[in-house]
């Protein structure tokens, strides 16, 4: 067909594989975080006397995974008893705020009860296996590198309120006034990816080091040098609003 031989026709079609892909790589990763805030959550009503009716489900109503739980099975249980399974959830690193099945009050959101290091060291643990990679002489960050920054966010989104640094370095493979602006621009990039994944603006910030610290135990030159790191510097947690407050039935 004359349709198909058309030139554009290929990018259009390319254009739709790789959005297909990100939603599927969105929807595992999505998965994988619900079960296992799911696991904490009974973990953590295991521990409040009283609550053992209580389950949290990390689906949400349109059937995606969520960090957003809906608790249900305490309609005989006191309200003392609920707002103590419910602050229980709340308080795992990761969930976002809660609801009860049948209307109810939601629970306090816990961002000033998660240890800033913590998001830190989950990003740190990302980055381990994984590099968030440019194009070449680009700030412009590689599609393959799209997923990771999800991944990226999403453990950092646990504790919003906290400053992050975003820092980017390069090797030495180039004159250095060049390599320091390189390394801001890509970690403006990174920045920028954040904030379009939810990340506030007010929490981040980026600065470009070139290739003045390599890492530990790599000689300047090395490639693997061409990184983004990301450090919490500072805590200014978010205090939550009334309405967040579990309240009577």
């Amino acid at each position: 067909m004359i349709f198909l031989r058309h030139p554009l026709v290929p990018l259009i079609l390319g254009i739709f594989a790789i959005v297909a892909l990100a939603a599927i790589g969105a929807r595992t990763t999505g998965t994988a975080l619900a079960d296992r805030l799911a696991h904490a959550a009974q973990q953590a009503l295991a521990t409040v006397p009283g609550a053992g009716s209580i389950r949290a489900s990390f689906i949400s109503p349109s059937g995606l995974p969520s960090r957003h739980p809906v608790l249900s099975g305490g309609e005989g249980v006191k309200d003392s008893i609920r707002a103590r399974a419910a602050k229980a959830v709340a308080a795992v690193p990761g969930v976002g705020g809660i609801r009860w099945a049948d209307g109810d009050a939601r629970a306090i959101g816990v961002v000033d009860r998660v240890e800033p290091l913590h998001c830190q060291e989950d990003v740190q643990f990302l980055l381990r296996a994984r590099t968030i990679r440019f194009e070449e002489s680009s700030a412009r960050i590689d599609a393959g590198s799209q997923s990771l920054v999800d991944e990226v966010a999403t453990a950092l989104r646990p504790c919003l309120g906290s400053i992050i640094a975003i820092t980017g370095h390069t090797d030495a493979s180039g004159p250095e006034p060049g390599n320091l602006a390189l390394s801001r621009e890509r970690a403006m990039a990174v920045q920028q990816a954040l904030l379009a994944r939810g990340i506030p603006d007010d929490g981040i910030r980026v600065r470009g080091v070139g290739s003045s610290e390599p890492a530990e135990g790599l000689p300047p030159s090395d490639p693997a040098n061409r990184r983004i790191e990301f450090s919490v510097i500072a805590t200014d947690p978010i205090h939550p609003t009334p309405v967040d407050t579990p309240g009577p039935r």
